[in-house]
């Protein structure tokens, strides 16, 4: 059955991956890079909807093949982790998953303010640009650099209608968690993850202390980007222009929309999302 690691783009997946991918695939909780592939994206072209009849011209096509992607991932009935930034919900009459095809799920949230930032340095976008990108409610994504090729389709909506998705819905149990305290309390929060996962998936394993706690040190955000400048990162971007690809851990944990954007943009930033930082505690 299938096990979501969901999130708005730049919210801290990547870490939370890291962080899974250590404790459930490593011998002791160390990370290596090739464990990432062990939780794999979807919805994408690869491995998913080759074997399916869809018009990679046609945005949104692959979507008529979300719930029977996953009821093939789900012959062996064996737990499987993916990442995903797709809402939990609808479009064109297809949902993208249902009970039947999923256990439970993860969704991590980010200050908006700060989700920003990384956008405009992800997307190489301007202030303007990376604010309509995360306010535009029919917002999708998928691979920029091959033309009319749309079969890595996500449908990302806003990110309000993105979080809001995952946590108001209840047919499927979803832990939701702020980037906030997974950075501040990452022991805590991690012992609480794993033991909802456990619970969820009726995994009879007790935590393992030592290996949470390995993963915790060797996933920081220091021990990525240090990873990334040696070796690269597999999923970092190529720019625009295809000149260099783009630093995929920029500032992490000291990322601080405050340093960065004007006292004006901050004020502006803050009363556009002023609902949402409210309800999640974020004043």
């Amino acid at each position: 059955m299938i096990f979501w690691v969901a999130s708005y783009p730049k919210s801290g997946n990547t870490w939370l991956r890291a962080l899974l991918a250590s404790y459930y695939y490593s011998k002791d909780g160390t990370f290596d890079q090739k464990l990432l592939k062990k939780i794999e994206q979807f919805p994408q072209k690869k491995n998913f909807f080759s074997n399916f009849d869809y018009n990679q011209n046609i945005v949104a096509d692959t979507s008529r093949f979300w719930i029977k992607a996953q009821e093939l991932i789900n012959l062996d009935k064996k737990l499987r982790f993916f990442k995903t930034h797709n809402i939990l919900g609808g479009l064109n009459g297809n949902q993208f998953t249902n009970t039947k095809n999923t256990i439970g799920g993860i969704y991590i949230v980010r200050d908006p303010r700060n989700v920003i930032t990384s956008l405009k340095n992800h997307f190489e976008m301007n202030d303007s640009d990376a604010l309509e990108f995360m306010l535009n409610k029919n917002k999708y994504t998928y691979n920029y650099h091959t033309e009319n090729d749309y079969s890595d389709f996500q449908f990302i909506s806003s990110w309000e209608n993105n979080y809001k998705s995952w946590r108001n819905q209840k047919n499927i149990p979803v832990k939701f968690i702020k980037y906030e305290d997974l950075n501040s309390k990452t022991y805590e929060v991690f012992k609480d993850l794993i033991k909802f996962i456990n619970i969820t998936s009726k995994n009879p394993n007790i935590f393992n202390k030592n290996k949470a706690q390995k993963a915790i040190y060797s996933s920081s955000f220091d021990n990525l980007k240090t990873i990334e400048s040696k070796n690269g990162f597999s999923e970092s971007v190529l720019s625009k222009k295809r000149t260099k690809k783009i630093s995929f851990f920029h500032l992490g944990p000291k990322n601080n929309w405050k340093n960065i954007f004007s006292e004006d943009y901050q004020n502006k930033l803050t009363l556009k999302f002023e609902s949402n930082l409210k309800e999640l505690n974020y004043f």
